[in-house]
């Protein structure tokens, strides 16, 4: 599936891993509450330090300028990594122009500033930087990493490329051919085809969440020049903005960099996104036919947003029910010991405004009833009766040991501050998040498999050969 630049430069945090290609992504990536974790689950369980979840995890600076600037000093390396989130995704685009976010991030390093694509590129190789900007729902996103001594060059960039990008029209139509290029080669993939219409079934077409980030070719062709302009305009100001720094670097040499080179964007009220009403949560099907020897599977209904209290119970649950990999009850009983999919799982992809409850699945054309049967099986049960003691003590045991893979670097770091930010989680995060999933216990989980799965209300998309999966 597509990997937007928005999710490739952004390390997303535990909640965020793996956002379907055209929504977060990424994303945002998102946050999704337990993704699949197979590969992870089959990991030793590093040591757990619980004093790393102590105290504040940055510095936090509102600048007069109205932008967030978060620091957090690692000296360890002479690097500088900054990650900043733009408050510019698609969920504040019109829906007649969708993919207009998006298509204003890619644009950004393709000319500003009296310099070309090739000028950008040539520069920062130069200095051997990494700078990307990129779009997706929730939010647009760029990243720069750069050695310190380069770090007023790198940071000279980065202005340039948010604050005065040139839009070239030949550059539009370039980009908006590539987009269109890959939406054509993403089409053929079973995967994608699933994904587009499950979330559309379940947010609605006209909801920014229920339709690919990218846009359509058809809403491609709608938007000018002036729309992409408008879009800039509108959204990239130093008040809709929040920037994390970590590295070398000391809160007042990072406001210092602010200052001088960005001292000049002008703040401006941001217009606020309308978000259309959900579908109710219903029983729908949507069957696409494919001549190919495994089908997709795609089941689910609305599930949270990132704020919702319970949030830590759904991580917890998710895990156990189908989160967790190869530990999980669903990979366990559907592959294990079924043998009905090679892999099979579920997430609660909670975002900034809404989110799904996702189960997802390939399996023989022949035995796609059967797998989904037996899947809805399983998630009745985990409403029906308490989990075990050792489900919960190794769900918990895993989660902490793997967040601290989320943050073993300086960009991962930087990603995970802007985003605790975004989603206004504190500076006090790693202490929620740990008290989060240490007080949830066996009647907790079962409380909220209760209140927020509905197997007997699951949308379903499946992608296959439909006349031997015996589905019409």
């Amino acid at each position: 599936m597509r990997k937007y630049l928005a999710q490739i430069i952004l390390i997303v945090f535990i909640m965020l891993a793996s956002l379907p290609a055209f929504a977060q992504d990424k994303a945002s990536k998102a946050t999704a509450a337990g993704r699949p974790a197979s590969a992870e689950a089959a990991l030793p369980k590093p040591k757990f330090d619980v004093s790393r979840f102590k105290g504040p995890i940055g510095k936090r600076y509102v600048l007069p300028d109205g932008m967030i600037l978060l620091v957090k000093e690692e000296r360890s390396l002479p690097m500088v990594t900054i990650s900043m989130i733009i408050r510019a995704g698609s969920v504040m685009e019109p829906y007649k122009k969708a993919g207009l976010a998006h298509l204003t991030a890619a644009l950004l390093t393709k000319g500003a500033a009296g310099m070309s694509a090739m000028d950008i590129s040539g520069k920062i190789d130069f200095i051997g930087a990494s700078l990307g900007v990129g779009g997706s729902t929730d939010y647009a996103a760029a990243h720069l990493t750069v050695l310190k001594k380069d770090l007023d060059t790198g940071f000279s960039l980065l202005s340039k490329v948010l604050i005065q990008p040139t839009f070239a029209q030949p550059e539009i139509d370039r980009t908006k051919k590539d987009i269109k290029a890959g939406i054509l080669r993403e089409e053929q993939s079973p995967g994608y085809v699933a994904q587009k219409a499950y979330q559309k079934m379940v947010f609605g077409e006209e909801n920014p969440y229920g339709r690919p980030v990218e846009g359509t070719a058809a809403s491609l062709d709608a938007i000018t020049r002036n729309d992409i302009v408008a879009f800039h305009k509108d959204f990239y100001v130093p008040n809709n903005c929040i920037m994390a720094v970590v590295g070398d670097i000391t809160p007042a040499e990072a406001k210092g960099l602010v200052y001088k080179y960005m001292g000049g964007w002008k703040q401006k009220k941001a217009p606020k996104p309308s978000i259309p009403a959900l579908p109710k949560t219903a029983l729908r099907r949507k069957y696409i036919n494919r001549e190919v020897t495994q089908a997709t599977i795609l089941m689910g209904h609305v599930g949270v947003a990132r704020d919702n209290p319970d949030y830590y119970k759904l991580y917890v649950m998710n895990y156990i029910l189908g989160g967790g990999g190869f530990v999980s009850r669903i990979l366990n009983t559907i592959r294990d010991n079924m043998g009905l999919a090679y892999n099979a799982y579920c997430y609660f992809d909670a975002r900034k405004y809404s989110g799904a409850y996702t189960v997802g699945m390939q399996t023989k054309n022949d035995t796609a009833k059967k797998a989904m049967e037996e899947t809805l099986k399983i998630i009745k049960n985990m409403k029906a009766a308490l989990v075990s003691d050792k489900e919960l003590s190794d769900a918990k045991d895993f989660i902490y040991g793997s967040f601290a893979r989320r943050m073993d670097t300086d960009s991962k770091m930087a990603d995970l501050l802007a985003q605790v930010e975004f989603y206004r989680l504190g500076l006090n995060y790693f202490e929620v998040y740990y008290n989060g999933i240490h007080n949830v216990t066996k009647e907790d989980v079962l409380d909220v498999a209760k209140k927020y799965l509905h197997p007997d209300k699951m949308d379903i998309v499946v992608v296959g050969n439909l006349k031997a999966a015996g589905l019409k």
